[in-house]
């Protein structure tokens, strides 16, 4: 099978296949004689039928999914061998039909050139953007903090944070209680009045004793969210959806949330055993606001670096008619009147691909398998945390981020997170970043005027 490469221009070339019958004849009839061996024929015993009727009946399609698969793949290895970057795949420039009697063929694929692209990193000027840890911060963490690890008590009077026990009844239209059979009624309700999203409704509660009665309207509390609606009134989602009007709550009980006071256990259940005083409780919580704010500091970067790159370094030409057809092809919803605008909308996308590949191979970026588990496995951790299990064993957590990596769909995300750390922490050490340290109120305003 011979291939060679002409090229069109500078941005697309033509690859031409010539096949000969002994390209493919010892495969089909491999192929064929083991269609005889396995299918039924009528008028024949199984595995005693003459080749000729197996060809007749099969050699069409055999021969054309063998032809079309061997010269796709020596495309592929052409292509490979002589260190030829494409966009996209190659395309059929004529779908030709095969025929039985016809011996040699010649296909041509077209293909779309990788433009040559030029980065200098260490040219690129880029702000980083650290939000301030201010003291309201840290005194709106530390509430929340005293709160998480406060005690629950019965209360005399509704205050904020408190929760609310009771019987919860429907109400008819002129404020008694119904009483038919289809009545909603709930013996042992509870309501947090802090959380509803209507604050009229939380003010009916406010200061209300045990004995009192509350009519509010729980549709109100919570924007007719009918799953919200469903848990309190211990409903199926599709009834709570229909309900619309007030109910009463007689209060039975009260329970009050009373901050932890500052002392060296309240210290150790928050950050472990090494904290015991009120000097190294504020410093970890600071560093704890701030690896919380981090992670909007490297978004806005990541999203600021790849605007410039794509600006200052993707001026270069892409094949656009070759990806045009190329992207018409795949997809089912594109066709030649909406093509171009899919294509202006999707040029940024294929111009930063074509950098990040650069900055990778220049920077040789690769992944060890020792990378892609440490950061599963960080990932695990994070998951566990979010439902309170973060004192189980560091084989549990291997465990998991084993199968993660393992999972194809999964480990092709976890390459791609841990190849883009990687990039960006090279752009960080070549190009000339400057931090810049401000307030949260700035860096909003700088990430909206990011997204302009």
């Amino acid at each position: 099978m011979n291939v060679t490469l002409e090229k069109l221009n500078d941005l697309t070339a033509k690859i031409i296949v010539n096949v000969e019958e002994n390209d493919y004849k010892e495969k089909l009839n491999k192929d064929l004689k083991q269609i005889a061996k396995t299918h039924d024929f009528p008028g024949f015993r199984k595995g005693h039928v003459p080749f000729s009727q197996v060809e007749r009946r099969f050699g069409k399609a055999v021969k054309s999914d063998i032809i079309n698969q061997e010269v796709f793949n020596k495309v592929i290895e052409y292509l490979k061998d002589n260190k030829i970057n494409i966009l996209g795949e190659p395309l059929p420039i004529e779908i030709k039909e095969v025929s039985l009697d016809q011996k040699d063929y010649t296909f041509e694929y077209e293909v779309g050139l990788t433009p040559e692209v030029k980065i200098d990193l260490e040219s690129l000027k880029l702000p980083f953007y650290q939000i301030k840890v201010t003291d309201e911060m840290v005194a709106d963490q530390d509430k929340a903090l005293r709160e998480r690890f406060g005690a629950q008590i019965p209360g005399e009077t509704v205050e904020d944070n408190a929760l609310v026990k009771g019987a919860i009844m429907e109400l008819n239209p002129d404020g008694s209680v119904k009483e038919s059979e289809d009545a909603i009624q709930v013996i042992d309700g509870i309501v947090a009045p802090s959380y509803f999203t209507d604050k009229e409704q939380t003010k009916l509660f406010l200061g209300k004793k045990v004995g009192d009665k509350v009519v509010f309207n729980p549709a109100k509390t919570c924007n007719g969210n009918p799953v919200e609606l469903a848990s309190m009134l211990h409903l199926d989602k599709d009834k709570a959806a229909s309900v619309t009007g007030d109910f009463e709550l007689a209060i039975s009980e009260i329970i009050v949330v009373r901050p932890a006071e500052h002392n060296e256990e309240f210290f150790k259940n928050v950050f472990g055993e090494e904290v015991k005083d009120e000097a190294a409780y504020n410093q970890h919580l600071r560093e704890m606001i701030a690896a919380q704010l981090a992670p909007n500091s490297e978004g806005l970067f990541r999203y600021q670096a790849e605007k410039e790159i794509i600006e200052k370094f993707g001026k270069f030409e892409l094949p656009a008619e070759f990806l045009k057809k190329w992207l018409v092809a795949r997809n089912e919803e594109l066709n030649a009147e909406n093509i171009d605008t899919e294509y202006e909308r999707l040029v940024p996308a294929f111009k930063w691909e074509l950098l990040k590949g650069d900055i990778c191979s220049k920077n040789d970026i690769k992944v060890e398998e020792s990378e892609l588990l440490a950061f599963a496995k960080q990932m695990a951790m994070r998951q566990f945390a979010q439902y309170g299990m973060t004192n189980l064993s560091e084989d549990i957590f291997e465990d998991y981020a084993k199968r993660m990596i393992n999972d194809s769909k999964t480990r092709n995300q976890i390459v791609e997170q841990v190849v883009d750390n990687k990039m960006y922490n090279a752009i960080k050490a070549k190009a000339q970043v400057k931090n810049k340290e401000v307030s949260l109120d700035e860096f909003k305003k700088v990430a909206e005027e990011a997204q302009k």
